[in-house]
């Protein structure tokens, strides 16, 4: 079981991550969201931000795709999400371990490649 403190933890931990300040948690490298946390948006109700949902960059529909069937009872998205890169993942059902390498696929593929840091190799 992870929580917005493992995110903070694990973001925090690659190279030239930036914290955004939001009322939950938002983590850029180059200025491009990697994680952060979910901004649920129901009808007739202001926007609430959900720390115990995490949104991650995945980089294209396949691998969005194979994460929402492969494991429904972890990640999950919204009708605001169709067409992007993006899906959301439950942290109270999530491993920390998972969740790091989670954190840190969504960092390598939002990361510069020239970065000398960057962890392409891992």
């Amino acid at each position: 079981m992870a929580d917005a403190d493992d995110v903070r933890r694990l973001a925090l931990a690659l190279p030239h991550v930036v914290e955004i300040h939001s009322d939950g948690f938002d983590f850029r490298v180059d200025n491009k969201g990697f994680v952060w946390s979910y901004p649920e948006r129901l009808p007739g109700k202001p926007r609430l931000i959900r720390t115990d949902i995490a949104v991650l960059y995945v980089g294209d529909e396949g691998e969005k795709q194979a994460l929402l069937l492969g494991e429904p009872d972890l990640f999950f998205t919204t009708a605001g999400y169709d067409g992007l890169p993006l899906v959301m993942v439950r942290l109270a059902e999530v491993s920390a371990g998972r969740l790091a390498e989670l954190i840190t696929d969504a960092w390598r593929m939002r990361a510069p490649a020239e970065l000398p840091e960057n962890l392409q190799a891992r």
